[in-house]
């Protein structure tokens, strides 16, 4: 296989890291993803799993407004 037809896995987090990362509580997280703020991914458990890239995405959104 070439680096090509290589692609890492996407990092997913549990929304404990999402919690951690905004200083708020991991059921925050969870209302986010029902609002529609944050899409999950649920696990064959049925766990949500957010999207590395986007949480980052998110949290520089957050950061800005916070600045201006």
């Amino acid at each position: 296989m070439t680096t090509d037809t290589m692609h890492e896995p996407e990092k997913l987090l549990t929304p404990s890291e999402v919690a951690a990362i905004f200083r708020v509580d991991p059921k925050t997280v969870t209302r986010w993803a029902k609002v529609g703020k944050l899409s999950s991914i649920r696990t064959l458990g049925g766990h949500r799993r957010f999207r590395e890239v986007e949480v980052q995405e998110l949290l520089a959104k957050a950061q800005e407004q916070a600045v201006s």
